[in-house]
């Protein structure tokens, strides 16, 4: 059970910290084949944490290889899923027993709030792994309908060697969503972190070797999106590769897939989501609070952010009264004090989009009606929680995703203009519903076009339920549920023959 420290003892904890720095191949930390390494950046001082090693594509090459030879070898692919279900759970427990040290680094390394990283990131990677763990041996495969002299068996099977591409804004959790699944379901894994966060990754690498996951199994390729992530798409020794991050790089891995050995490429991709609310919706200040943390989780910086409020005209007055009062509440700074809610863009790439974005927006003739500014922090990278209004679907604040902390409020005429307007993106990812009427729940809920409704409510499902985009926000798959397992497996059908003269 996830419990928060005090600042003090999260700042003892970060001053004590090791770092692993090098590729986890084979179950060692060994010198990168390339040679090269790279800077790991705390975003809220602007201080070099570490000097990470920069894989290449011989890294890569020599990665698959360990990874293929692990799975031939059977000692984890041909595991019975019941002793896979346990070392997986192992795996959680040592997440879990080690979770303080795991939620400081990932807040160092990410700018993330460590009431963030504790309370919910590291809750949520111990669950996944184990619900995927359980999921193992609970699978079943199929018999075909057939008569007398014959039947069918549909089994799944490992795909063998896998690949991992993660984003810097869930670190942990995005780890936990992918190798979950690939290992249950028997498969080798190459992990390639983003460049921005891959301490984090390391260390589970070795607690997973320390869990029992055999040598080879999990290996992890810090390094540069070129260097890793494109050998890794173009290479044939991997079978499939789930990568969560931006639509324009989800584009590059089919390209790469087509250009090699079609692998299977599983993408959940960017998002521009609503939270619309209806005419009939009632508990404001309930909405209030949803629309205020769907907009300023993770400093906007999330793919499900809820950056566009579609409110109808009548609402449109109170409501933003109550999400003015709400934006106040979230308090930004250090991101190792507990009662910080907001922290510090991941780097300054992202600081300068976000801010070049705010700049747009207000010369297109949007209003800005809350923050929109830098916050001065020594180095650090600070952005004040920021709502532009009478927001056009035009404009860009209204198309692009801007990936922080920013909303644009738009208002219509109608509930069914409301969901058309919702509905007028490229992306799907997920979408907010308020109503207090069942039926326009239902209604409204299967007319808009997202991976994932919610409704009276912000929220992405659990574990449970598959989690993937519409249109540009996803591609080949869904993370979460059984669906995720079904990503990792190949589907082969035996058929025997029964007659009395097959033998």
């Amino acid at each position: 059970m996830s419990t928060l420290l005090t600042y003090n003892e999260y700042s003892v904890i970060a001053k004590n910290l090791t770092f692993s720095v090098d590729p986890f191949v084979n179950g060692n930390f060994s010198k990168p084949l390339s040679g090269n390494t790279m800077e790991t950046i705390n975003p809220a001082t602007g201080d070099v944490l570490a000097i990470v090693a920069a894989c290449g594509a011989e890294d890569v090459d020599a990665a698959v290889i360990v990874a293929q030879q692990a799975f031939d070898s059977g000692k984890w692919s041909r595991l019975h899923p019941n002793e896979r279900k346990e070392i997986i759970i192992e795996l959680a427990n040592l997440i879990e027993k080690n979770q303080h040290e795991l939620a400081v680094l990932e807040s160092l390394e990410s700018g993330k709030p460590i009431s963030e990283c504790q309370m919910t990131d590291l809750p949520e990677t111990v669950s996944t792994l184990k619900w995927h763990a359980e999921a193992a041996d609970k699978i079943y495969d199929q018999i075909s309908p057939a008569n007398e002299s014959g039947i069918g068996l549909i089994v799944r099977e490992p795909m063998g060697v896998v690949g991992a591409v993660l984003p810097w804004n869930f670190p942990l959790m995005m780890l936990a969503w992918k190798i979950g699944p690939a290992l249950a379901t028997g498969n080798s894994v190459i992990v390639k972190p983003a460049e921005q966060t891959s301490l984090t990754t390391l260390r589970v690498a070795e607690l997973a070797l320390e869990a029992g996951v055999p040598a080879g199994v999990l290996n992890v390729l810090p390094g540069l999106g070129p260097d890793v992530g494109e050998p890794m798409g173009r290479h044939h020794g991997i079978g499939a590769i789930s990568f969560t991050g931006s639509t324009e790089v989800g584009r590059l891995f089919v390209e790469f897939s087509a250009k090699s050995n079609l692998k299977k490429i599983i993408l959940e991709c960017g998002g521009k989501n609503p939270a619309v609310v209806l005419s009939d919706a009632k508990n404001l200040d309930n909405i209030a609070k949803h629309v205020a943390f769907s907009a300023l989780w993770n400093m906007g910086q999330n793919c499900t952010a809820n950056a566009r409020l579609i409110v109808h005209k009548d609402l449109k007055k109170p409501l933003v009264e109550k999400v003015l009062k709400e934006f106040d509440h979230w308090k930004t700074g250090d991101p190792l004090d507990p009662s910080n809610q907001l922290s510090a863009i991941i780097s300054p790439e992202q600081y300068s989009k976000i801010l070049n974005y705010i700049d747009i927006a207000a010369k297109e003739g949007a209003d800005l009606i809350y923050g929109g500014k830098a916050i001065q922090s020594g180095n650090g990278l600070f952005i004040e929680p920021t709502i532009f209004d009478n927001v056009t679907p035009e404009m860009t604040i209204a198309t692009d995703e801007i990936f922080g902390p920013v909303l644009g409020i738009m208002s219509v005429d109608s509930d069914a203009a409301a969901i058309a307007l919702a509905n007028d993106t490229s992306y799907g990812l997920q979408t907010s519903l308020f109503t207090s009427n069942v039926t326009n729940a239902h209604r409204f809920a299967r007319a808009l076009q997202a991976g994932t409704v919610s409704v009276n409510c912000y929220g992405e499902g659990d574990i449970t339920t598959p989690f993937g985009g519409y249109k540009l926000s996803g591609f080949g798959g869904r993370d979460n549920g059984f669906s995720a397992h079904d990503q990792y497996t190949e589907t082969k059908t035996i058929w025997i023959d029964l007659s009395e003269d097959s033998v």
